[in-house]
């Protein structure tokens, strides 16, 4: 099962990446239209999901797919509003977010953990 799971996680992310550089290269190819909508929805969602702690599978699918839709439809109406489309912005965009997100999840957790030993070294009496 994990196989499948470690398989399904490096297909997906080759997919993402190929949708990504696709977009920013300009690329016109068939592909296109599978790949790029796939980039931008796949990453707000797994972003999303990352932030989130002890929940099951159903509930983190549900939020992800959520902020996922969100963020694209924000970001596609802002685009539309200050008449600024462009799909390599768009991608650009997700990108950021995504990565912007992915630092809070890091700095997040590494947050916890130190609670965690800090918490429990008082627990033992030390100063």
């Amino acid at each position: 099962m994990r196989t499948y799971r470690r398989l399904l996680t490096w297909v997906l992310t080759l997919a993402c990446a190929a949708g990504a550089l696709i977009a920013l290269a300009d690329i016109d190819t068939p592909l296109r239209f599978v790949l790029t909508p796939l980039y931008l929805l796949v990453v707000p969602a797994v972003a999303a999901i990352g932030l989130l702690r002890d929940r099951d599978g159903i509930s983190a699918l549900t939020f992800g797919t959520g902020a996922s839709l969100l963020v694209n439809v924000l970001l596609a109406q802002g685009m539309l509003f200050w008449d600024a489309w462009s799909p390599r912005a768009a991608v650009a965009t997700i990108a950021a977010l995504g990565g912007f997100l992915y630092v809070l999840r890091v700095l997040h957790r590494g947050d916890t953990g130190m609670r965690r030993n800090m918490s429990s070294a008082e627990g033992m009496g030390s100063p």
